[in-house]
């Protein structure tokens, strides 16, 4: 394995920055950073000293280092290791800790190893696709980033989780309705369907889940199917003009989806 670093900034999401790293020979000296860092070792072992011990960090750990805490790394086995970082500012941070805490905006982070093979491999795949796309605004990715963001804290005790809120009132689940139908081949956020129910983003998706039984990334993209369904019967637009009329930009996209739904490919439909 040789060594080879990549670096990644997530362009709608200011404060975030992806690290794609394998190393053999290459080893960290004691080092500090200004911001926070969630690391996940996919292959191979590294070896990491912070806070007076010593520990493994492989697959299944998530790695936790906040601004100033004294640590290194070095390659454990003789093969090497595949490093995948997180590198999130003390603002985007503390912005993610108010949507999904009732506590302080900068949560106390202290240096820790959380061994959690689950959360290890779902924080591995958002990272996957955020970096694939450089892009962290869809509803699906802000989703996901809220609520593994919240399992992270609440499992370092960084934060105090929320309260169970309830569910949408009948008038905010309208706005929702009538937003998404309005803006079907638009691109929809997190941030806009918060806003037309004056919630927080976190407070949205668990209020949107207790009232719908379905995420609103799985909600909306059922609604963006059905409505295909319907052009596809109705009119004489191409498939590739259906998809993009029901908000996909991407036709290979909208055909898995599509057949994932339906059984079928669109075309025979």
């Amino acid at each position: 394995m040789s060594d080879r670093v990549h670096y990644r900034h997530i362009a709608d999401m200011p404060g975030l920055v992806l690290g794609a790293a394998q190393f053999s020979t290459f080893s960290f000296d004691r080092h500090f950073h200004l911001d926070y860092h969630i690391g996940l070792v996919t292959e191979g072992v590294q070896r990491q000293r912070f806070g007076g011990k010593t520990v493994l960090v492989g697959p299944g750990c998530v790695s936790l280092m906040p601004p100033g805490e004294i640590h290194d790394g070095v390659s454990d086995e003789a093969g090497g290791y595949t490093l995948k970082t997180f590198r999130l500012s003390p603002e985007l941070l503390g912005s993610v800790a108010e949507d999904v805490g009732d506590g302080p905006r900068v949560p106390e982070l202290p240096g820790a190893l959380l061994e959690d093979a689950e959360l290890a491999a779902q924080l591995a795949r958002l990272f996957d696709v955020m970096r694939m796309s450089g892009q962290g605004g869809s509803l699906a990715v802000q989703s996901e980033w809220l609520r593994l963001l919240d399992m992270l804290l609440t499992r370092a005790r960084a934060i105090v989780p929320q309260q169970a809120s309830g569910a949408l009132s009948p008038l905010q689940w309208q706005r929702v309705r009538d937003y998404c139908f309005a803006h079907l081949s638009e691109k929809i956020t997190l941030d806009a369907l918060a806003g037309i129910c004056e919630l927080g983003r976190f407070q949205f998706l668990r209020q949107f889940k207790q009232t719908v039984g379905m995420t609103p990334h799985a909600w909306l993209l059922r609604l963006r199917l059905e409505h295909a369904c319907v052009l596809l019967s109705r009119s004489s637009q191409t498939i590739a003009e259906v998809a993009q009329g029901v908000g996909f930009y991407d036709q290979s996209h909208f055909n898995r989806a599509f057949r994932q739904a339906f059984g079928v490919a669109p075309s025979g439909y």
